[in-house]
């Protein structure tokens, strides 16, 4: 378990590294409670120390309350005052502590418009691994879910992450079906006259009257 914990905390260090400076990041922690990772009074840093120590100290043992510490990150986004919004889930996708449910978590996802990146660290005999709860969360919010089949190679992804995010762009329309509160499902479609058809990851809905922030194009 340390093991494993002491890749995260390389990870994050790396992401913090390759993410624009100017980036406000923090760190909720979780077993059966959630708490935030980062000295009380400080609500953000960019600081990869500051950011590693915060997550080295997650709690190692207990029951997965992580619905819930979605919850509590995705309410500490709104706090921040970066237009773009991303939350990275290092989990095993297991749930069996949270008030919270998986519904009521999209829901939150889909108001905020954050984008959610999922990277699942866990044991091909691990009894909790719910790497479907991982995927949905990324399809749902334009992210992505990755699965590394050993730990230290969450260093490379959260490099990735971190380019990702760095190489999004925003699009916008209107509809004039668009009922205030309701949801629409979308689909974004891309050629390039060199190419042709190109991949293009998005949120797979969006609720009219919040902004979207559909997430990036591929080659």
């Amino acid at each position: 378990m340390r093991e494993k914990l002491r890749e995260v905390t390389a990870a994050a260090r790396t992401f913090v590294r390759a993410s624009n400076p100017e980036d406000q990041m923090f760190v909720v922690n979780f077993n059966e409670d959630v708490a935030l990772g980062l000295p009380g009074g400080t609500r953000f840093s960019n600081s990869a120390d500051e950011l590693g120590t915060a997550i080295w100290a997650a709690p190692a043992v207990g029951k997965t309350a992580l619905y819930d510490a979605i919850i509590e990150a995705l309410q500490g986004l709104q706090k921040g005052e970066r237009d773009k919004k991303a939350l990275i889930v290092i989990s095993d996708g297991g749930d069996n502590a949270s008030h919270s449910s998986l519904d009521r978590v999209l829901k939150m996802a889909e108001e905020s418009s954050a984008v959610i990146y999922t990277i699942g660290v866990f044991s091909e005999d691990d009894p909790d691994q719910n790497p479907r709860v991982l995927r949905r969360l990324a399809h749902e919010t334009g992210g992505e879910a990755f699965f590394p089949s050993k730990p230290s190679e969450t260093v490379e992804i959260c490099e990735r992450i971190a380019r990702d995010v760095r190489e999004q762009y925003t699009i916008g329309f209107s509809s004039m079906n668009g009922k205030p509160g309701a949801y629409h499902s979308i689909r974004v479609a891309a050629r390039s006259k060199e190419r042709g058809k190109l991949s293009v990851r998005t949120r797979a809905g969006y609720l009219a009257g919040a902004e979207l922030q559909p997430g990036k194009g591929a080659k």
